[in-house]
């Protein structure tokens, strides 16, 4: 992540997303030492891993690579994982026959062991990471995965933002105000909303989060 956003900030203003996709890649890439591509190229799992959101002014665009979200004029746009909801599902499930042999749901928050039972699966997919999904990595970014808005003259106001709002929201304030919710409702995350991970209770959300606001 901290890789990706220094590339972006030093990147030209005109860098058209072609040029960005191969750009970051090769910057990257570029951190890693030789004697280990020959085992990232077989290990997707072992990689520099993130995803990102950017608008380009010059461009006027929106590029989703990996999964993150939008929204647009109160419209929401996502770039979901293909096996992410899936994985959620299989740790709900699992969360909720632990609670049935009487597990609490306090000792699942300290420490939870529905996490364990999806990391194989977890591990495969990641496997496919730029081949059935996108994300910044140092290899090639597989583009029939990354999501590209264009937007024209019109005023417009979007949000950018990670994944880590459970309701993208057209304001900061409300964003964080669902998920405030979601963990006062919900901590374990295994209701209507469904994640991979619970609310810690040392921490202020299940995942990282990122927000941004402007208008266009």
């Amino acid at each position: 992540m901290q890789l990706t956003a220094r590339y972006i900030r030093k990147m030209p203003k005109n860098t058209t997303s072609e040029a960005f996709f191969r750009g970051v890649t090769a910057y990257i890439r570029k951190h890693y030492k030789k004697s280990m591509l020959s085992r990232l190229a077989e290990h997707p799992e072992d990689r520099l891993t993130c995803s990102a959101v950017v608008y380009s002014r010059l461009n006027r665009e929106i590029w989703m690579v990996g999964d993150c979200q939008c929204m647009i004029n109160g419209e929401l746009f996502d770039n979901p994982k293909p096996a992410e909801a899936e994985l959620a599902a299989m740790r709900a499930e699992e969360v909720k026959r632990l609670l049935a042999t009487g597990v609490t749901q306090d000792e699942l928050l300290r420490n939870d062991i529905a996490r364990p039972v999806i990391i194989p699966r977890m591990l495969e997919t990641m496997r496919q990471q730029n081949v059935t999904y996108s994300v910044i990595d140092g290899f090639a970014i597989d583009r029939s995965h990354v999501r590209i808005i264009p937007l024209d003259f019109r005023p417009w106001e979007i949000v950018l933002a990670s994944d880590g709002y459970p309701v993208l929201c057209p304001t900061l304030a409300e964003s964080e105000e669902q998920l405030k919710k979601q963990r006062e409702e919900d901590p374990l995350n295994i209701g209507r909303f469904q994640a991979t991970k619970a609310f810690h209770p040392d921490f202020n959300s299940f995942d990282d989060r990122s927000y941004i606001r402007l208008k266009i």
